[in-house]
């Protein structure tokens, strides 16, 4: 006879993760041993320090609230929805529960047995990866996630047999060489000029001989075993490992750990009586492998055309969507791919500089704006941008602007050909009225927050979310504090920011339907953006300027702030960072899977788990609104 409640326990584990890296049969196994659990709202499941309970757990229908006390004070850390597990202290660290959790709404759980779970999951490595990465993403509040800058180096599979690495390596043709009896001081001045770490060493038929690599002269020379002026043949590596040109990634590898170097020569026919034709490095290799965000860096660097860009800023795609899959924190995935983001601007700006006749004529800032400026953009997207030039005297203003607007529009150039867009309003820097000298642009804000109308509310909220990306950092600083000596002396301009930032209703309508645009393109489509994102979004810039905070741009880091500074509104803005990375996350998502921004969503595609949890995210868009309209007075205005 068919165990029916085991079938459904079945069919629904089925569709997450880990159970879907299971077997059917294991995951048969486990759904009949399963204990299903009714819980009324507010239940609880487990207290802060209880002992560990013989199962784990995983929401099957509501909410599951995970609490901090703190004092009197009751810190939500993460909320936990059909699909999502919870409770696996006793899976990783044995230690008492950390955390209380309770049922938000009425719920239905499911308690699976961990001795059971872990016999018939036993040496499976993709399950443990997982539990260990989500154990992680639960280790710490998702508010104020700081404690490990490296943590995502270690949730990532290095050197994964796949296909891809029995491919032929993407060696460096022409490197450099030098003669045996070269001094040691015309080698390292060659290595220099070229900012490359190694030179090979070759004999007069160009075979090659040895190598010299940055660590050589560091232990060879800088300590005096030899002076500068020796040849090279005396403190060069030989003989050097050959290889053919059609070895593989794999092979490579394997050869350089093999003999515990970090080179392989690549010769005509593999040997070493044969004419030098290139050089494999292990940093060559690491690329090749890709989705790890410091070789996505180094090879962001090291790039010297904007394609070459665009195949590194392509893998950090695959980065986010392997991290979000690992369910890695927010705060940290918008932390590397950010610093991806900043990396590629920067490359781009340096390659377009090359292309000037001459050296930039004075210091100058380029600023991020809009999502990047507020190192929250994560998928392509459209490019604002802008940019301060150093203050110069009257009659060169004219020469200087011209030289930057043309730097600008290389910059913007090659953006574009990395994948993001130009900016159909052209607020970029490559647009005259968007590079400016920093006296010009300490007017222009004057005058946006001193002159208010629509249009000026417009421009100052993209451009008030700067953050410098290259170039001086103080110019940055000194704009941030003449515009925050300016909105003191008004409080119109709050007024207008207020009635800006709450001109969008709630996301759902009196019978809680989601609010879909009503005609174009989109029509019947949530927009997820400028609904629900960019209320909690304008919000949060509001009350820092109305606060004087400066230099955090972050909408998260934000409301963080100021559930520092008010205590009473602390559970508000605490809510409302959590609302604002969950609504983010969801964005991404959307944006992997149709290939597109995210911005846009059809409801009907959506699971009946995935619009609650969009609906839980609505309402403290609502409660902040709300705190708005009291604080600046809307209500005697509107």
């Amino acid at each position: 006879m068919k165990n029916t409640i085991a079938e459904r326990v079945y069919d629904f584990l089925k569709n997450y993760p880990p159970f879907n890296l299971l077997s059917s049969n294991k995951l048969q196994e486990i759904a009949t041993q399963v204990k299903i659990i009714y819980l009324e709202k507010g239940k609880l499941v487990f207290k802060e320090n209880d002992n560990l309970h013989n199962d784990f757990y995983v929401v099957r229908n509501g909410a599951i609230g995970l609490y901090k006390k703190e004092k009197s004070n009751k810190t939500l850390i993460d909320i936990c929805d059909p699909g999502d597990i919870f409770g696996l202290r006793p899976l990783i660290s044995k230690e008492n529960y950390a955390l209380n959790s309770v049922a938000n709404e009425e719920s239905i759980i499911y308690g699976i047995p961990i001795e059971y779970f872990e016999s018939v999951s036993e040496n499976n490595a993709k399950i443990n990866k997982y539990l260990i990465t989500s154990f992680a993403s639960k280790s710490f509040d998702p508010y104020t996630i700081e404690e490990s800058s490296n943590v995502f180096t270690d949730y990532i599979e290095k050197n994964t047999f796949t296909e891809s690495n029995l491919q032929t390596s993407n060696y460096t043709k022409n490197p450099l060489k030098c003669s045996a009896n070269s001094s040691v001081k015309e080698a390292a001045i060659t290595m220099s000029k070229s900012k490359i770490g190694c030179i090979l060493v070759i004999d007069d038929e160009d075979y090659p001989i040895g190598i010299i690599t940055n660590s050589d002269i560091k232990n060879k020379i800088a300590t005096g075993l030899f002076p500068i002026e020796t040849p090279v043949a005396n403190i060069m590596s030989s003989p050097v490992i050959t290889e053919s040109k059609n070895i593989s990634i794999l092979e490579a590898q394997l050869k350089m750990i093999k003999h515990s170097v970090g080179h392989l020569c690549i010769t005509k026919d593999g040997t070493r009586n044969s004419k030098l034709v290139g050089i494999l490095t292990h940093h060559d290799v690491l690329v090749s492998f890709g989705n790890n965000p410091t070789v996505i860096l180094k090879e962001i660097k090291k790039a010297t055309r904007t394609r070459e860009i665009r195949r590194a800023r392509n893998k950090a795609n695959t980065l986010l969507n392997l991290y979000l899959e690992q369910n890695i924190p927010l705060t940290h995935i918008l932390k590397i791919i950010s610093e991806i983001n900043d990396a590629v601007t920067m490359r781009a700006i340096e390659i377009s500089i090359a292309k000037m006749d001459t050296k930039p004529p004075v210091k100058f800032s380029w600023l991020a704006t809009g999502s990047q400026g507020r190192r929250e953009q994560l998928l392509y997207t459209d490019q604002d941008n802008a940019l301060i030039f150093e203050d110069v005297a009257e009659e060169k203003l004219e020469d200087t602007k011209a030289y930057f607007v043309k730097l600008a529009k290389y910059v913007t150039k090659s953006l574009h050909k990395i994948g993001f867009e130009y900016c159909a309003a052209e607020m970029m820097a490559s647009n005259p009225i968007w590079c400016k000298s920093l006296s010009e642009w300490k007017g222009q804000f004057k005058d946006w927050i001193l002159n208010t109308d629509e249009k000026a509310i417009l421009l100052s909220s993209i451009f008030f979310d700067f953050g410098v990306v290259y170039g001086d950092a103080e110019m940055g600083k000194d704009l941030s504090k003449s515009i925050f000596e300016t909105v003191n002396k008004t409080s119109i301009f709050f007024t207008f920011l207020c009635r800006d930032a709450v001109k969008s209703p709630s996301p759902l309508g009196f019978f809680k339907q989601f609010l879909l645009e009503t005609n174009g393109e989109n029509k019947d489509f949530f927009n997820i953006k400028s609904r629900a994102l960019m209320p909690l979004i304008d919000a949060a810039r509001l009350l820092v300027l109305s606060n004087n905070i400066l230099e955090i741009n972050n909408t998260g880091l934000r409301f963080e702030k100021l559930a520092e500074l008010e205590p009473q509104n602390r559970e508000l803005y605490k809510s409302c960072s959590y609302a604002f990375k969950a609504l983010l996350k969801f964005k991404t998502k959307q944006g992997i899977l149709h290939n597109d921004s995210g911005k846009f969503i059809e409801i009907e595609t959506l699971t009946k788990e995935e619009k609650l949890k969009l609906k839980r995210c609505f309402k403290p868009i609502r409660d902040i609104q709300e705190l708005l309209i009291t604080r600046f007075n809307l209500s005697r205005v509107i």
